[in-house]
């Protein structure tokens, strides 16, 4: 991958943050969004800003569209988006301070020809701090849908994972300890 600028690197992900807030459906979600959105904006540079944008659109991460009313939109493009995820891949964690008592469950099952997408799918379940009940089977219980989508699109394996939220498993004690609640 290319190198690029902690400015373009930014402005990618704040575009990305505006469509994290687009499917956002909880408020507190929503504010945290708008929160980092906000904290990095106040960062930048307004004349560097200028310059990564205009390098932005030349190298086709970005569109700008010229609106009726004067204004213009930017909006990241499909190899914009790809840029992005990737940088935001990296920085992702989840959520563990409140338990709801519930527990999720990532079950997938995909074709040996995949192998290497179905390892790196596994590997960044694993850091994540997900236990494998069996194989392929991974159980946390903390709400993560959201991240889960994110890793599991990121991969481009939707077809091949389940997600589920349970209320009840036979082992929780044993999870109880294994996650110190």
């Amino acid at each position: 991958m290319e190198d690029i600028s902690s400015a373009k690197q930014k402005i990618l992900l704040l575009l990305l943050g505006g469509i994290a807030l687009g499917y956002s459906f909880s408020p507190g979600r929503q504010w945290r969004v708008i929160k980092g959105i906000s904290r990095e904006w106040k960062k930048i540079n307004k004349e560097k800003l200028r310059k990564e944008i205009r390098n932005l659109y030349r190298s086709k991460l970005i569109k700008k569209q010229d609106n009726a009313n004067g204004s213009i939109t930017i909006t990241l493009t499909e190899k914009g988006k790809l840029k992005a995820l990737t940088y935001n891949f990296d920085k992702i964690k989840i959520d563990n301070t409140n338990w709801d008592g519930k527990w999720r469950l990532i079950v997938f099952d995909i074709p040996e020809k995949l192998k290497s997408g179905r390892n790196a799918l596994r590997a960044k379940i694993k850091e994540l701090g997900f236990y494998e009940l069996q194989k392929s089977v991974w159980v946390y219980p903390y709400e993560c849908r959201n991240e889960i989508d994110f890793v599991v699109e990121f991969f481009n394996m939707r077809k091949y994972v389940r997600f589920a939220i349970i209320d009840s498993i036979d082992n929780e004690l044993h999870l109880k300890q294994i996650f110190k609640l």
